[in-house]
């Protein structure tokens, strides 16, 4: 088994440092943490990529153009394509994007127009694939679609409860596709995560910051969330001894 990785799902360019500064492998970079990560900007990008410097895979793109549900319009994914487009020509390493049809299976026309766009960067499918009846059943679909890494809590709510789940699809891609365990991920659970054999586990390791001023009636909350420095490097150490824990099992 080859040593699991580290994603951090971070939403601003001082969980960015803290990603790297912590030794993360790679992030996921969106904003809007609180409904799920919706896309960045574009300036955002931007400067994650020059914070990353020569980090090669580091810097993968949520493109999610809304909350809610992964259904998209035709008008969607035409605004999912460009901003594709922009995170590749930003230096993006890769990006993360989902699609289902209404009657609840992937969406296989606005995959190919995604992957399409995402020509020569690393292709995640996200957690839509959650949404699923069977999401093992439906790895093999996503590979010949040109994903290359897909995020799953297996189906359940937290990463640790879809555990069966997770290892069917471990079994199930063959090392076709990277299963990364993500959801609900604690520090805590890591161990039994990569103990499935998993290839990665993602987490926000968010924790609440300092107030920056009141966001008054029109600019939501006022409460401020950050990347925690002790939880990455606390997800780090946990990832890496339980790697050396399995592989000497093995």
């Amino acid at each position: 088994m080859s040593h699991c990785q580290l994603e951090i799902a971070v939403q601003d360019l001082t969980g960015v440092t803290t990603a790297i500064e912590g030794g993360a492998d790679r992030i996921e970079l969106c904003q809007a943490l609180e409904v799920g990560g919706l896309t960045p900007s574009a300036g955002l990008i931007a400067r994650a990529v020059e914070v990353a410097e020569r980090r090669d895979g580091f810097v993968n793109v949520l493109v999610r153009p809304r909350a809610g549900g992964f259904v998209h319009t035709a008008a969607e994914v035409d605004v999912m394509v460009r901003d594709i487009q922009l995170a590749a020509d930003a230096g993006a390493h890769g990006v993360v994007i989902g699609a289902l049809t209404a009657d609840n299976d992937i969406d296989r026309d606005a995959l190919e127009r995604l992957t399409a766009a995402a020509d020569g960067l690393t292709v995640t499918f996200h957690r839509a694939i959650d949404v699923l009846d069977d999401p093992a059943s439906a790895v093999s679909a996503l590979a010949e679609l040109g994903v290359h890494r897909v995020l799953t809590s297996g189906g359940a709510v937290r990463s640790g409860d879809g555990v069966d789940v997770l290892e069917r699809m471990v079994r199930a891609s063959g090392g076709t596709v990277e299963i990364m365990a993500g959801g609900g991920v604690s520090v805590e659970v890591i161990p039994a995560l990569v103990g499935i054999g998993v290839d990665a586990v993602h987490l926000s390791a968010k924790a609440p910051g300092a107030t920056r001023g009141l966001a008054g009636p029109g600019g939501g909350v006022d409460a401020v969330v950050e990347t925690s420095p002790e939880i990455v490097a606390a997800a780090r150490a946990a990832v890496d001894s339980a790697s050396i824990a399995t592989s000497a099992v093995v």
